[in-house]
């Protein structure tokens, strides 16, 4: 059956500012020696087995230029538009009414757009096996990682051990999605081999995950099937921004997994990075003999266990340790790595000081 690749870049990835703004998202911005984008090693890692015709890429209409920029091969008509954003839910159902729309049924590999993965080969691989598992009956698939350290950061899935052979591939029983935990509960997770990190990544049949929204959140799926049908209208932009604001905002997670009898997880250990805060940035890059990752222009005497990320001009630092310091032209941002979660409140103290042009 017919792969295709849906790609979702609407996030705002406040964590990373002030790199990370409204006009120029975590997904658009390069986090690694080889200069590509985030959004471009996605594409770049699913080409192997999906053409480039095959890849669709729903996002914000403020992203349409950077989209078309960074990956010009892509064809134009594979960009889906949200007029605002409404969670995973109603933009997998949007996907999937447009692709079923293009190709009847197909096999549909959800992605995030700002995930980095160590092995490639493996990961295909894996991805690989889902879809033999999403091809029979109507088998929803996740792809769940296998955990290194507690982790308070990330959703788990629990799944049933006993595993379950589909041809020539095998899947786990997803018997619940879970929160994220508090350290005790992660300690537990870790300790009891049954619990995997949530990565967002899903495959499925088109025709599967319509159907789960006409069971599950029928007044998606009836507004969906609104939006498909007016894709050719010259109104078609005020149909969608109508229907689509009206559209609970939901996780795909909440929307139709937990609900879903037939829900299937394959562990993934090809090296998943979900690229959260500034401190992924020590995962992603080789530190210093003093454990610094250190670019831009710097001179440093005594500085350990930091990560500093400047652009023109000299940042000169002494006896500093166990910092995230981050230049760019009109911002600068000074905070302990401990301190990393909490970044986010400056964004929510920019907008309550109506500061826009730095948010």
């Amino acid at each position: 059956m017919k792969k295709i690749a849906l790609i979702m870049a609407g996030g705002r990835g406040e964590r990373f500012w002030p790199k990370s703004r409204r006009n120029m998202p975590k997904q658009f911005l390069s986090l690694t020696k080889d200069g590509l984008t985030m959004i471009q090693h996605t594409v770049n890692r699913i080409l192997p087995i999906i053409d480039i015709e095959d890849v669709f890429i729903s996002t914000n209409i403020e992203y349409a230029a950077l989209v078309k920029t960074q990956l010009p091969n892509l064809p134009e008509k594979n960009i889906l538009y949200e007029p605002i954003s409404k969670n995973t839910a109603p933009c997998i159902a949007m996907a999937a009414g447009h692709i079923k729309n293009k190709y009847n049924d197909a096999i549909m590999i959800v992605l995030p757009s700002d995930h980095l993965i160590k092995n490639n080969e493996m990961y295909l691989d894996t991805l690989k096996d889902a879809c033999n598992v999403a091809e029979i009956n109507a088998n929803l698939l996740t792809i769940g990682i296998l955990p290194t350290h507690p982790e308070t950061g990330y959703g788990y899935i629990k799944f049933n051990n006993k595993k379950k052979i589909f041809e020539n591939s095998a899947a786990f029983k997803v018997e619940s999605f879970v929160e994220k935990p508090n350290m005790d509960k992660a300690k537990e997770y870790l300790s009891c081999g049954t619990y995997l990190w949530n990565s967002g990544i899903f495959i499925w049949k088109v025709s599967s995950i319509i159907e789960n929204f006409r069971l599950n959140l029928p007044s998606m799926y009836i507004g969906i099937q609104s939006i498909i049908s007016a894709k050719d209208s010259e109104n078609y932009k005020d149909i969608l921004q109508k229907i689509f604001n009206d559209f609970e905002s939901i996780s795909i997670d909440y929307g139709i997994l937990e609900k879903a009898k037939n829900i299937f997880v394959i562990p993934g250990t090809f090296g998943w990075d979900d690229v959260g805060s500034w401190l992924s940035i020590e995962r992603l890059n080789k530190t210093d003999d003093l454990n610094n990752v250190i670019n831009g222009n710097v001179i440093s005497v005594d500085t350990k266990n930091s990560i500093i990320q400047c652009e023109k001009k000299l940042f000169a630092l002494v006896g500093v340790e166990d910092l995230i310091i981050v230049d760019t032209k009109d911002a600068t941002l000074i905070c302990k790595k401990s301190d990393a979660n909490k970044i986010k409140r400056i964004i929510e103290n920019l907008k309550i000081c109506n500061r826009k042009e730095y948010f």
